[in-house]
């Protein structure tokens, strides 16, 4: 820009070279997807982000800790929402005064690296050899992943990412582990856990998924061993003749494993004689069941409640086993018969109910889901092969009342899609409600923890409560080769920890710092143990939860990283990481340090098309980022983040993106409005003081600030960005475009160059192109860069070198007083625009300039539309005005017959005043050649 006025010789036959029009350096056609990887390019070669955490040294830390994404395939589109959403944060805090450094990150562990190393070289090698394999794959896939979330426009740390494999986030993930065996909270048990066959381990929470699934629906007799005493718990002297306890279960294969049948204390039982035996069921179900074994209307003998058929003993209905009843609270008449068979290997419910009558756990089946050699007719058979043969079984003994097959909703492994069971295996767990070394339950720990949470959305609170008072016990063993160990030495014989396991640990993490996870598996125990020792004690082979690796990453990089800080104010991710990280970081927070590790929580939905179904590739649905910032560019896919309510599901497709360019374009083009009527404006140089500037020039800026108070000071901080995108598009096509520049127009093109009336507009505008450069740009990174180039202080800064922008202000009753007149014009403007539009729509008229108006206004807007005087008739964009006071607002238009001035296109009877300039208006020729017009309010 030049400081130096516009000095021309006008062609006076030429009066389209007097005016003030200038080509804007911002074009209208951002051609994004072509340019922004340049930026990119030029972003990293002038190491803006380092720069960034130079300049904001000093100022206070805001926090967002990134979730690790899995380092294992290209990243789709839920990835891109994640990422951006967690980059506008950042850049919107920065620019909010806030040192806001972001750490990438990606999890590295777990099974299905695994199954890809083993695809690409087969299972046939050394551990060590597969674990390196492993580490050097997922290393191949981070450079994939970090590439696109880097074209994206996400600012971070690149250089130096967290990776969950790096060996001093193994080691420090390990240290978190001693840290809650020492606060009390770890402990070694053999109960059921759901079980992949295909995993050959257990699995997390948050790696269970539901689906539907066909099962075989069975009812079963357990004859009751003591008919008399039956009899007694109904009320009834003996009788004679067979009596059974009838259940109803969807996995007959965990029949073998049936150790008991509970029954509800306080639910009506009936005792039905059937030409099948006296069959005891729930009176609520009774009528239903007899109907699907064709014993209707069987006669009742007697009722009792479930609490009286406590401790009978009944016969397994194919097995030479005492069967026990019991009384359990899971126990409802949902469905089937009211009495549940109770396998404690294979279902928590049952292992809880029979661990309180002492019952102990029989597991029958293996690792692989097949039943060890000891259960007849089954043995070696998985549990689904074993399905039809156990209902033959039953079949034969004529212990088989009816059978069906039903679709129910079941558990299915996230990563194989197939089927669960629950199966009883020696494992660690934490333990949810074991009182640490604090006296405290780790469960009542977190719930506090979840109260002292901000969520965003808010209804995040409820589900994350009530999954943590619903959960288990955390199981954090796994049995695989590519994850963080449990670097423990347990007692051969009673599986207890060395006593000296905290200082054992530390010796081994020091290694693992040094070496790696393979300094663990290739430790000879000698090096750290007595022989003594070594005679006693055994390494723990097992690995950990990968869950467990990024939920300790608030101690593994918030902890010991100098730039980032402890706890993290905000953690973001997908709604299902209630079930995940969210809970595992928690929990790993709430046992080591008696909190959570963030102060805010923010959940967003998952992508979905247009027709609110899941990106599937058998529907053809499927949108890739890569895909959209290759036509779009990222500009739109962060606009479109920005612009949706992440709080539900997130639809977009091809049409919804070009609905979300039209918004850009229209940000854009005011933008290319801005820069070409600021090209020749210094800020130094010409710039007016706020109590010179034109009356409507001075109402912009109220405006505008306005909109940075909104958007920068509500909207960013509560994370609304949908309302901040929706604020800003409006401000560009209402206040801006419809309103002030529509009048601006001709006070910036027909005034003169360097005079007071168009100084003033430039002053006016250059605030609001910097404020409005900065509202944008942690939504639409790219093109406000590109923009600072030209407003800011050239290539080597950035819009994250500064912070909101600062208006001039006024006093408070003035601004109150201007706003309320100006609103006022605006009203008046909305009733005049109407009036003209019949007469432009039967072309009486074609420009409002053509058109005079008599106005009428109501008392006290009449007040302040008098004030403008002849000036009036700028803000309304009409050559005459005629203005009377009345009780509601009313406006008479019709063609002006005065001829019209060739430059400023007014109709005037001014045309022609000076014969020198006979076929421009007086305003215009002083303009050229005289003093200048003076505007004091429009």
């Amino acid at each position: 820009m030049t400081a130096a006025a516009q000095t021309r010789e006008p062609d006076m036959t030429d009066y389209s070279k007097t005016v003030n029009l200038y080509e804007s350096p911002f074009p209208m056609r951002g051609n994004l997807a072509k340019r922004e990887p340049a930026w990119v390019k030029d972003w990293q070669d002038q190491k803006r982000y380092q720069k960034l955490r130079q300049k904001a040294q000093g100022r206070p830390k805001f926090i967002l800790h990134d979730g690790p994404p899995y380092a294992n395939g290209d990243i789709h589109i839920g990835h891109a929402v994640n990422k951006i959403l967690k980059d506008i944060i950042v850049r919107s805090k920065t620019l909010a005064g806030f040192d806001a450094p972001y750490v990438p990150g990606w999890d590295c562990h777990g099974l299905p690296i695994e199954v890809m190393v083993e695809k690409l070289y087969g299972k046939d090698m050394p551990d060590g050899k597969f674990r390196e394999l492993c580490r050097e794959y997922a290393a191949e896939q981070i450079a994939r992943q970090k590439k696109d979330f880097i074209r994206l426009g996400v600012l971070g740390d690149w250089d130096k990412p967290y990776l969950t494999m790096n060996y001093q986030t193994e080691a420090d993930t390990v240290r978190t582990l001693g840290e809650i065996y020492q606060a009390g909270y770890l402990y070694r048990g053999a109960k059921p856990v759901q079980f992949c066959l295909d995993c050959g381990s257990s699995l997390a929470e948050a790696e269970v998924e539901y689906k539907d699934k066909i099962s075989h629906a069975i009812d079963v007799a357990y004859p009751f061993r003591d008919p008399a005493a039956l009899a007694a718990a109904f009320g009834l002297n003996a009788f004679d003749g067979e009596a059974y306890a009838v259940i109803w279960t969807t996995t007959p294969w965990t029949l073998p494993a049936s150790q008991a049948i509970a029954a509800g204390a306080d639910i009506v039982y009936q005792l039905i004689d059937t030409p099948k035996g006296k069959l005891v069921l729930a009176k609520d179900l009774a009528e239903a069941a007899l109907a699907r074994y064709g014993c209707s209307g069987s006669p009742v003998l007697a009722e009792t409640t479930g609490s009286k058929l406590e401790n009978l003993h009944l016969a397994h209905p194919f097995l030479e086993r005492d069967i026990l009843m019991l009384n359990g609270d899971h126990v409802t008449t949902d469905a089937g018969t009211g009495l549940v068979h109770s396998a404690p290997a294979h279902g928590l419910e049952d292992y809880f109910v029979c661990q309180q009558y002492g019952i102990e756990l029989y597991n029958p089946v293996n690792g692989e889901g097949r039943y060890i050699g000891e259960v007849p007719r089954v043995a070696g058979l998985t549990v689904w092969a074993a399905n039809p043969v156990i209902i033959d079984w039953l079949k034969e003994a004529n212990r088989l009342l009816a059978e069906d097959k039903i679709e129910h909703s079941y558990a299915h492994c996230w990563r194989h899609k197939t089927p669960l069971i629950y199966r009883a295996t020696g494992q660690w767990f934490v333990g949810m409600d074991k009182a640490g070394h604090n006296g405290a339950t780790l469960r009542n720990t977190a719930l506090k923890a979840v109260d002292d949470t901000e969520f965003f959305p808010a209804w995040g609170r409820a589900r994350l409560q009530a999954m943590i008072e619903g959960r288990p016990d955390w199981v954090v063993s796994r049995q695989r080769y590519w994850g963080t160990p449990m670097t423990f030495f347990a007692h051969k014989e009673t599986g207890e920890l060395h006593p000296d396991s905290a200082e054992l640990l530390e010796k081994v993490a020091q290694r693992i710092e040094q070496k790696g996870i393979n300094a663990w598996f290739e430790l000879d125990k000698a090096e750290l143990l007595s022989p003594e020792d070594c005679e006693q004690y055994d390494k723990l082979s097992d690995t950990m939860d990968v869950w467990f690796d990024s939920g300790s990453t608030h101690f593994s990089v918030l902890k010991q990283r100098q730039e980032l800080a402890w706890p993290a104010d905000l953690y973001l991710e997908g709604s299902d990481q209630h079930r995940g990280w969210f809970q595992s970081s928690m929990l790993t927070g709430c046992a080591t340090l008696g909190r959570a590790p963030y102060k805010q929580l923010l959940t967003h939905g998952f992508v979905v098309d247009q027709n609110g179904r899941k990106m599937s590739k058998s529907l053809g649905n499927v949108v890739a980022p890569q895909e959209v910032y290759n036509e779009f560019g990222a500009d739109i896919l962060r606009l479109w983040t920005a612009a949706t309510d992440y709080s539900g599901e997130l639809a977009i497709s091809k049409e919804i993106l070009k609905r979300v360019t039209e918004s850009y374009r229209r940000i854009r083009n005011t933008l290319s409005f801005l820069f070409a009527n600021l090209k020749d404006f210094s800020p130094i140089d010409d710039a007016v003081p706020q109590a010179d500037m034109v009356e409507i020039d001075r109402y912009a800026l109220v405006l505008a600030r306005q909109l940075q108070e909104k958007v920068a000071g509500e909207y960013y901080p509560r994370y609304a960005f949908h309302f901040a995108v929706q604020e800003i598009v409006n401000f560009c096509s209402e206040d801006l475009g419809a309103f002030y520049l529509d009048i601006l127009k001709d006070r910036l093109y027909t005034t003169q160059t360097d005079g007071h009336a168009r100084r003033s507009a430039q002053t006016a505008l250059y605030h609001i192109t910097r404020s409005l450069v900065l509202l944008m740009s942690p939504i639409l990174c790219f093109t406000a860069e590109e923009a600072w180039d030209i407003i800011g202080g050239g290539e080597e800064d950035s819009v994250l070198f500064h912070t909101w922008h600062n208006f001039p202000t006024m006093p408070a009753a003035s601004e109150a007083e201007l706003l309320k007149k100006w609103s006022a014009v605006r009203q008046a403007r909305a009733a005049v625009t109407a009036a003209i539009e019949p007469l432009r729509a039967d072309k009486s008229v074609g420009s409002s300039l053509q058109a005079e108006v008599a106005l009428t206004a109501p008392a006290e807007a009449y007040g302040y539309l008098k004030a403008l005087g002849d000036e009036l008739r700028f803000a309304l964009l009409v050559s005459k005005v005629g203005l009377q006071e009345g009780e509601e607002w009313a406006a008479a238009v019709q063609p002006s017959q005065a001829p019209k001035c060739e430059r400023c296109w007014h109709y005037t009877e001014a045309v022609g005043v000076r014969a020198d300039h006979p076929t421009i208006c007086g305003r215009c020729a002083d303009n050229i050649e005289g003093q200048g017009e003076q505007r004091d309010y429009v």
